[in-house]
Order: C-alpha cells, then sequence, then structure tokens
C-alpha cells in the first residue's frame, strides 16, 4: 500500500508539471469587487489566479462600488476601477501579484496598495512589453501615500 504524504504528494506535482501548492498553501484568499460590466477587472482577476492566488469576486455598480472603497479607506484621488481585500489590506487597481505578495511577506502598518487609473500594460490592462511607466502605492493608515514599486516604461 502506498502511503501518502505531503511529500510524496508535493513530489508527484512537481513530477507531472503541475504548479506547486506551496504558494496556495500560504497566500490568503482575495475577494475582488469588480465594476458591473468591466472587461479589464476580469482580466485582473484572471491574472491573479494565473498567479496562485484563491480569488472570489462580485460586481458592484456605481456608487455601491464606491461606497465600498470609501469603506476600506481608499482615497478618492487614488482610485481605479475593481478593488480587492486580502487579509486586512485593500488593493485598488492593477496591483502585480508580486507586490501584493510582498504586501503580505512585509506586512506594513498600511490599508493597502493601489495603481490609480488604469495604466496601459498593468496586469490586466495589456502586454507588460508595452507597458507605460507607472507606481504601486502604498497607502498609510493616516491617508498618505508613497511609492511602493516603480515600473518604468517598457523599452
Amino acid at each position: 500500500m502506498i502511503k501518502l504524504t505531503r511529500r510524496a504528494v508535493m513530489m508527484a506535482a512537481a513530477a507531472s508539471g503541475l504548479p506547486s501548492l506551496s504558494w496556495a498553501e500560504n497566500l490568503p484568499a482575495i475577494h475582488v469587487v469588480e465594476g458591473s460590466g468591466c472587461e479589464c477587472c476580469k482580466q485582473w482577476t484572471n491574472y491573479l489566479r494565473e498567479n496562485g492566488f484563491q480569488v472570489t469576486s462580485e460586481e458592484r455598480f456605481g456608487t455601491l462600488l464606491m461606497q465600498h472603497k470609501i469603506d476600506l479607506g481608499v482615497p478618492i484621488e487614488l482610485t481605479s476601477c475593481h478593488t480587492g481585500s486580502v487579509d486586512g489590506y485593500f488593493l485598488e487597481g492593477h496591483v502585480p501579484a508580486d507586490d501584493i505578495r510582498r504586501l503580505l511577506q512585509e506586512r506594513p502598518e498600511a490599508l493597502g496598495l493601489t495603481v490609480p487609473g488604469m495604466p496601459y500594460g498593468s496586469p490586466g490592462m495589456g502586454p507588460e512589453t508595452k507597458r507605460d511607466a507607472y507606481d504601486v502605492l502604498l497607502v498609510r493608515r493616516d491617508g498618505t501615500s508613497e511609492v511602493f514599486t516603480r515600473y518604468p516604461e517598457a523599452s
């Protein structure tokens, strides 16, 4: 009889070419509130899944979506189209997966991350190889923000 251990399952997954389970085990789920009918919201949600996150989503329209952002503490001037929530932080707009992982690892005293607007080439907004320059901002609990990661224009 074969004894299944965690190690055996991980080795079998690696040998079969399946994605590793280690990220999924360590990452909390992200809940995304998307704008009704917004295709880029769905693209970002799919991008998160492709990068190992467990994601739930729902659609809200107009003032219901804006109220959700306000309730989470997203500054109005730093909004985008969709808002994620993960482990006590908000994720506003097209935040890259690596920045979410870094946020969860470093656990800064903050409300969350935002990519204001909808920069071309950010996750879910076109090819990264043609991206415009953009910043991921960390929003502190007092409402101030600072650059968390800078993404230069693709060359």
